[in-house]
């Protein structure tokens, strides 16, 4: 494409317009997602402050999404503004931002699968903790309950993890001591939910009990869910870890592209200038959005 007379065009190839608006476009999605995941993790926090007992974050959800927030807005943001700006330094900060993010979630992988043990164990000693505290967090409790109702189990390693709890463990005065809470129970037969199902089965052998509540693990029921759905898995960890390869791709590819018009350009440049006794220059006062429209040139 050739430049009219009296204009130079900072830019000519499609190639860097589709790069450019298509990065602009994938940073603009993923701050309006963080923007969103921050305000529902900003209110959910605000509801849970009524009710909070616990200070761990592990049994805060909303801290969690807070945080996610956060990382999604900020680097999004940047990403938005080196890519309108044309700048390479943001712009590297932006690549190399979410290819130490995506790296980091590749070696936390590998290493949650390499020690399975060690991971098994704090998650199950996180859901102790939460067991303790299951009456006084609201956010913890609705979690817990869910879990056990969807996968059929109850407590963390097994059942007897209620024992934990001050008003279930079996030294505890009322009617909930050395029971456990009603939604580890097999669903009753009746229309009305006995909220005193699991009564007196803590101290119970697990063959004893396994037709009044389920016996089994939280953690082994989601774990052997996932490995019976491994497509769904499979789809779920795709959807994470492509976007941000093609974020970093994009980034890599347009920072190439940016640098080359910069050497093009200089280059252009430095041929004018010394191939004339005037210096020219170009008045990018009335060059259009982005700095890749035509400007005018002043002799």
């Amino acid at each position: 494409m050739a430049p009219d007379d009296g204009q130079v065009r900072y830019c000519a190839r499609l190639s860097y317009l589709c790069l450019k608006f298509t990065l602009v476009a994938y940073s603009t999605a993923f701050w309006l997602i963080g923007s969103l995941v921050l305000a529902v993790g900003i209110y959910a926090e605000v509801e849970r402050q009524k009710y909070r007992t616990l200070q761990g974050a592990f049994l805060a959800p909303a801290i969690i999404l807070i945080l996610l927030g956060i990382v999604m807005f900020v680097v999004s943001f940047i990403g938005v503004l080196a890519s309108l700006r044309d700048n390479l330094t943001l712009l590297k900060v932006f690549m190399y931002t979410l290819g130490i993010c995506l790296l980091l979630e590749l070696i936390g992988g590998i290493l949650a699968l390499v020690f399975r043990h060690q991971t098994m164990d704090f998650f199950n000693n996180n859901i102790r903790k939460g067991i303790e505290n299951y009456y006084d967090d609201l956010d913890f409790k609705n979690i817990m309950d869910f879990v056990q109702k969807q996968f059929k189990c109850c407590g963390g390693a097994d059942f007897k993890d209620w024992d934990k709890n001050a008003y279930h463990k079996c030294s505890s005065p009322g009617p909930l001591a050395c029971g456990v809470p009603y939604t580890c129970c097999i669903s009753n037969k009746t229309a009305v939910m006995n909220t005193l199902c699991g009564y007196k089965t803590i101290d119970q052998e697990r063959l004893k009990v396994q037709h009044i509540i389920y016996t089994r693990g939280c953690t082994d029921a989601v774990i052997l869910w996932f490995l019976d759905n491994y497509k769904i898995m499979a789809i779920v960890l795709l959807s994470v870890l492509i976007p941000q390869f093609l974020g970093v791709l994009l980034s890599l590819l347009y920072i190439s592209r940016v640098e080359d018009i910069i050497t093009e350009w200089s280059s252009t440049n430095d041929a004018l200038l010394g191939g004339s006794t005037q210096k020219q220059e170009i008045e990018f006062a009335t060059i259009g959005c982005c700095r890749c429209y035509p400007g005018n040139e002043i002799s």
